[in-house]
């Protein structure tokens, strides 16, 4: 579990002017149009270090929809991901230039509190994560973080999480085994039923279904075509089909650049950038 408490080893710089060629009100291949955009990413960058990992982004995300993030291994989707909701602070070295505003408010200023932040904007991570505690301690664990202790509260919460997660039939007589037996589907529906349980606005999926058989990745992908109907999604994946199935937006990135970003039937079907043709088509990553 991170510790929200650590003081982030990161520089915030603010006002950096874009170059014309990253600026998405002028390119109508990174500029979709998103009437009530939930997220708004703005002239984004990141450096590791000496090393650059996102150059200038700007995208907005809209609400209850599902966007994937896509492109080849190290161009930056996860370090994407990481930033919406500032697990990259706890990294050494780590520079961002730019804003993230989460309903209108930059989540990097000062005043934010990461732990409020982390609450309102859920994270479900590549490999299920289950803590080593019974399935029903699992999912009231971050309600008991908050400070809710009355076990009808608890009760009623893990039940609707697990319901939430499509979980609570096959579980609901064993609450009180250890989530460590369960499959990995499973677990990694536990782990979208922990993130819910605390009732956040967005869950940020960071390649879910990688390590899952096809039937376990099935019933994930129909997970989230049922969550998007009370959360915003936002998801990074290797698979393009995928993307191509389950998400409403699709975001396109090569070598740390967002190439190009709009709604994912005309991204797959009819792209407005060749590079964007020549990856969904194997020619390239």
């Amino acid at each position: 579990m991170v510790d929200a408490d650590r003081p982030p080893q990161i520089s915030f710089e603010p006002g950096i002017a874009p170059s014309p060629e990253r600026s998405a009100a002028d390119d109508p291949a990174l500029n979709p149009a998103i009437e009530r955009p939930i997220l708004e990413i703005e002239r984004l960058s990141l450096w590791y270090g000496a090393k650059q990992a996102l150059k200038g982004n700007s995208l907005r995300i809209p609400e209850r929809r599902i966007t994937a993030f896509i492109g080849p291994s190290g161009c930056g989707k996860s370090t994407l991901l990481r930033c919406v909701n500032r697990l990259n602070d706890l990294i050494d070295g780590v520079r961002i230039e730019g804003e993230i505003r989460f309903e209108g408010r930059n989540i990097y200023d000062p005043e934010v509190e990461i732990n409020a932040l982390r609450k309102r904007i859920g994270m479900v991570f590549q490999k299920s994560n289950p803590f080593p505690k019974s399935i029903y301690e699992n999912v009231a664990y971050g309600p008991r973080i908050q400070g809710i202790t009355r076990k009808a509260t608890l009760d009623e919460l893990v039940e609707k999480s697990l319901r939430g997660a499509a979980l609570w039939d096959e579980v609901k007589d064993r609450l009180d085994e250890s989530a460590l037996g369960m499959s990995g589907g499973q677990q990694q529906r536990l782990c979208i039923a922990r993130a819910i349980a605390v009732e956040p606005e967005i869950i940020l999926l960071d390649e879910p279904c990688s390590a899952l058989d096809p039937i376990a990745t099935a019933k994930i992908e129909e997970l989230m075509e049922d969550l998007k109907r009370d959360f915003t999604l936002v998801i990074v994946t290797h698979n393009m089909q995928q993307a191509s199935r389950v998400s409403d937006y699709t975001a396109f990135l090569y070598m740390g650049e967002l190439i190009e970003y709009g709604e994912t039937g005309q991204l797959f079907l009819k792209p407005m950038k060749q590079q964007t043709e020549d990856y969904i088509t194997g020619r390239f990553g």
